[in-house]
């Protein structure tokens, strides 16, 4: 892989490379920290701590940059398609452009979304979960698509479900964890107590509108002595400490796993290794996403 490894843990006080913000060293402190550039706009920074142990991985993404964007890339684009297929095979199919990804939604057994996925603007499922969504020159939405009649949905804008814009992409997660800076009722620990306030795989992602810089996160889990795993809560310190503002869950344990350049930066807890999956939000470079005016 081009690029290299740079090593080193953190002084005191604590100097973490940038983009990472100072306030990471609290919710992790004494990690060691490696670091990949992904190139302009893009970069990787992974955490490990010996203590609890933890594994982090962190791709910051500057979508300031006209050029940097999203996609959701599934096994069969623009029609429903049942069967799941690893992350690094679908973004390996995804064309040219792809830096980097992760694993998306969650899936029901016949392989499709539990949430609402488009795809290019064709909406390929809708449900009344939350979601992300992002189109050029825009910033990225979080919350939980309404569908209006029978032929439009809204999110942050209004996408026709009939006439496909060829921009729009969606990706499902759960729970939505922060929006607009606060945290989003008590991260279902109450309601969902093995899933949200027991220590897992996690996959999320978060947004700061202020700077337009995507987090993107992956955290290993289930193998001790290695890392294992967060809850919700300290999934969402860790993300308020980067300095993201909106944030969503998408599918974690064995599914989680994160993907640069065609290699894998995290480590799967399955014992088979990385998991097939329904489908894969990518981090793309693509300079057609230029020629959109930028939009609020």
């Amino acid at each position: 892989m081009a690029g290299g490894w740079g090593c080193a843990v953190p002084d005191r006080p604590p100097h973490l490379p940038p983009p990472l913000p100072p306030a990471v060293e609290r919710v992790i402190p004494d990690a060691e920290v490696r670091t990949l550039s992904l190139g302009p706009g893009v970069s990787y920074a992974g955490l490990f701590q010996a203590a609890t142990p933890w594994a982090v991985h962190v791709i910051a993404v500057d979508l300031g940059r006209c050029e940097v964007g999203l996609r959701v890339v599934t096994g069969g684009e623009g029609e429903e398609v049942e069967g799941r297929q690893r992350v690094t095979e679908l973004l390996a199919g995804a064309g040219g452009g792809v830096v980097a990804g992760v694993n998306g939604d969650f899936f029901t057994p016949e392989g499709l979304t539990v949430g609402t996925e488009v795809v290019a603007g064709t909406v390929r499922r809708v449900r009344p979960r939350p979601a992300m969504a992002w189109r050029p020159g825009a910033m990225p939405w979080l919350g939980v698509p309404v569908v209006e009649g029978d032929t439009l949905i809204r999110l942050g804008w209004p996408l026709s479900v009939t006439k496909p814009d060829g921009e729009t992409y969606v990706v499902g997660g759960f729970p939505l964890l922060l929006r607009e800076g606060r945290r989003v009722g008590d991260l279902e620990v109450a309601e969902l107590p093995g899933f949200a306030a027991s220590r897992h795989p996690r996959t999320a992602v978060g947004f700061d509108p202020a700077s337009r810089r995507l987090w993107v996160v992956v955290v290993d889990g289930r193998q001790p002595g290695y890392s294992e795993g967060m809850s919700l809560p300290e999934l969402t310190a860790f993300l308020e400490s980067l300095g993201a503002r909106e944030a969503i869950n998408l599918d974690g344990g064995g599914s989680s796993i994160m993907v640069a350049r065609g290699i894998p930066l995290s480590r799967p807890s399955d014992a088979a290794g990385e998991r097939p999956v329904a489908n894969a939000l990518a981090v793309v470079r693509d300079r057609s996403f230029c020629r959109v005016r930028r939009r609020s």
